[in-house]
């Protein structure tokens, strides 16, 4: 085991926030003196059934807890799925039923040993302890925390001021995760910054079931593709890690030399004192970025499939954006003429785009082009600015945004 400055400085990479500092340490050093690894929580909703990078941020504060030797409890909080983390909402949150529950979950725990060492994580289900509560244990939990505590919660206080309903049962979502602690007996919990009130929770809730309450590690909700907004699959701006290998590779490519310094920190795992000099080259310009991006890109896409698979995903990326090629394996879309009537309409039957009016935004940003001279090594690419334009009978290639290709049919 390391010793425990060195454990600190590691638990504190990307952190925003540790409660307390001094208070892990302390811990961390009883830890190390009496051989005894310390409990570490982190409680994740299957609330959607897959994983992308913005969900892995703390999946990798974990795995690093793993590596200098504590025990990781994966809680999968089943129970407190079905009531909806009201968290960051600002009306009230529609809960998941056991079977979509337990269908999520199921898809969580394939995922997520992509990440951990599945013989050092010990997974546990609320539903083992809550389930088998009485209504009187419920009611006692619920006298630990007055309404007055929950309004001081932003979203809480803000549907308050709004007048937006708040349901009772959304006042025992925090209090069932901070009991959570209570029953696990955590010495540390991990979440994102939007969960600080709920671990706030666990504390107090340690501190009157005479325990030493948790130190908690708040790690930052990892920012999409766009750099401003959360990852997120509902805003288009995430990375999955089921995706493709090329998909991975090239969405990493595409993200802002800034942001790609947070990815580095976040999702790398590159040691601390080589990405301190990555960081150091990148300002003094004797590492350029875009080598930066690329191991980066290649170490994110082998993590999740395969070193072939990223090595093959370099190479097709540099084939296609280097020398602006067209990729080798590309969906055929077949149409009949007689609905081949115009752009917006073909994207929307072939499955290129959702609907006439995403085609039609797609087109107006100058994402939609016709790619040209099929036989040349490199082929004209010319953007479509023409919502009425038809397509004759044949195959047409449209490229849709920097990395998706279509090869359209279209027959008599």
């Amino acid at each position: 085991m390391l010793k425990p400055e060195k454990q600190l400085d590691i638990i504190k990479r990307g952190a925003v926030e540790i409660i307390t500092e001094a208070d892990l340490l302390k811990k961390i050093e009883a830890s190390f003196r009496e051989k005894t690894p310390l409990k570490i929580k982190a409680g994740f909703d299957p609330t959607a059934p897959d994983i992308h990078l913005g969900h892995t941020v703390l999946l990798e504060k974990m795995r690093q807890f793993q590596e200098i030797g504590h025990e990781v409890i994966f809680l999968i909080g089943d129970f407190t799925g079905m009531i909806g983390d009201p968290s960051g909402k600002s009306e009230l949150r529609k809960p998941l039923t056991r079977d979509e529950v337990l269908e999520n979950a199921k898809t969580y725990r394939e995922q997520i040993f992509r990440i951990l060492d599945p013989e050092k994580t010990r997974i546990v289900f609320n539903s083992d302890w809550m389930q088998n509560m009485t209504a009187g244990d419920m009611i006692k939990i619920a006298s630990s925390y007055t309404v007055a505590r929950m309004l001081e919660r932003d979203d809480f206080k803000q549907r308050w001021v709004d007048q937006n309903p708040i349901s009772i049962h959304e006042f025992l979502y925090p209090l069932i995760q901070g009991y959570d602690s209570v029953v696990l007996k955590a010495d540390v919990e991990l979440g994102g910054t939007d969960q600080k009130f709920n671990l706030l929770v666990g504390r107090e809730l340690q501190k009157e079931h005479g325990q030493e309450p948790q130190c908690l590690v708040l790690m930052p909700l990892l920012e999409g593709l766009d750099g401003v907004k959360k990852m997120s699959k509902s805003l288009g701006n995430y990375i999955g890690i089921t995706e493709p290998p090329k998909e991975i590779y090239g969405k990493i490519m595409s993200v802002s030399d800034e942001l790609m310094l947070r990815y580095y920190e976040l999702l790398s795992h590159i040691p601390l004192d080589e990405l301190v000099r990555l960081k150091e080259g990148i300002h003094d310009e004797t590492v350029h970025p875009k080598q930066a991006k690329e191991a980066l890109a290649r170490e994110i896409t082998e993590r999740y499939h395969s070193r072939d698979a990223a090595l093959k995903s370099r190479m097709e990326f540099e084939h296609v954006h280097k020398k602006k090629s067209i990729p080798d394996n590309i969906p055929i879309k077949e149409i009949k003429l007689e609905n081949a009537k115009w752009i917006p309409e073909i994207m929307k039957n072939v499955g290129v785009a959702k609907s006439t009016s995403e085609a039609m935004r797609l087109i107006k940003q100058g994402g939609v082009s016709k790619v040209y001279d099929l036989t040349s090594d490199t082929p004209e690419y010319i953007k479509i600015t023409d919502p009425d334009k038809k397509l004759e009978v044949g195959d047409h290639i449209i490229k849709v945004g920097k990395r998706k290709f279509y090869k359209i049919k279209v027959t008599e």
